[in-house]
């Protein structure tokens, strides 16, 4: 004899929002494929130096979540951890930019490029995270992982940084400070990121109630698979 069990099925991401992610992924490619177009005949541009900036590699990561949401929407826990990790990325680029380098030559000139990756992708995803949140718990020390990528890159940045004399913003550039300074400022900001890495998954855990109930936490327990039904014999 088969039975379904009474696991509630959530939602699915509404497709006019899958169909928005599309379109931001769009605009992001368009953007991060037009500065080297732009500059291929220039002397001084250099495709290395392009992805050596935190902005474009988030911005690229931020394209693989809406092109894979759009199409695929997983709900996994690995995905939505990616997900989360890249909405971090995001909101830290948003922010620094804002806060300190609003006024600072990185590459981008056209304003709309600079609106685009600093401004409107960065709020896009957060809402996104927000509208569709994951459908499990995703616990504190998990959202501290987020902070590694950031951590390489800056281990990166100052490791090739001396060897190519140039690095891609003022506050990691020990010329322009002294490696004091900068070390002091590098901590605050690290600081800073692990409150927007606690802040991006608390907002998701209060979205994830708000949109699914109190649910995902039976479930999980039962070890229940979202959406799925369960065969008794």
């Amino acid at each position: 004899m088969t039975a379904a069990t009474d696991t509630p099925v959530y939602p699915h991401t509404n497709p006019v929002w899958r169909a928005l992610r599309l379109v931001f992924a769009g605009l992001g490619i368009l953007a991060l494929v037009w500065i080297p177009l732009r500059n291929i005949d220039s002397e001084t541009f250099s495709t290395t130096n392009y992805f050596s900036y935190f902005t474009i590699l988030s911005n690229v990561l931020t394209v693989i979540v809406f092109l894979v949401g759009a199409f695929g929407d997983p709900q996994s826990r690995n995905w939505q951890l990616f997900r989360g990790a890249t909405t971090v990325y995001m909101v830290i680029t948003g922010i620094i930019y804002a806060v300190l380098l609003a006024n600072v030559d990185v590459m981008l000139q056209d304003k709309w490029i600079n609106v685009l990756l600093h401004e409107i992708l960065p709020l896009a995803i957060f809402l996104d995270w927000l509208i569709n949140p994951p459908r499990m718990r995703i616990t504190d020390g998990q959202s501290m992982t987020w902070l590694t990528f950031p951590v390489v890159y800056g281990v990166y940045t100052l490791v090739r940084g001396p060897i190519v004399d140039w690095y891609p913003y003022p506050f990691i550039d020990p010329r322009v400070q002294g490696y004091l300074q900068m070390s002091i400022g590098l901590v605050v900001l690290l600081l800073a990121m692990v409150l927007m890495s606690f802040a991006v998954n608390a907002a998701g855990r209060l979205a994830q109630r708000w949109r699914y109930g109190g649910t995902e936490r039976r479930m999980a327990a039962e070890g229940i698979a979202t959406g799925e039904s369960e065969e008794m014999a």
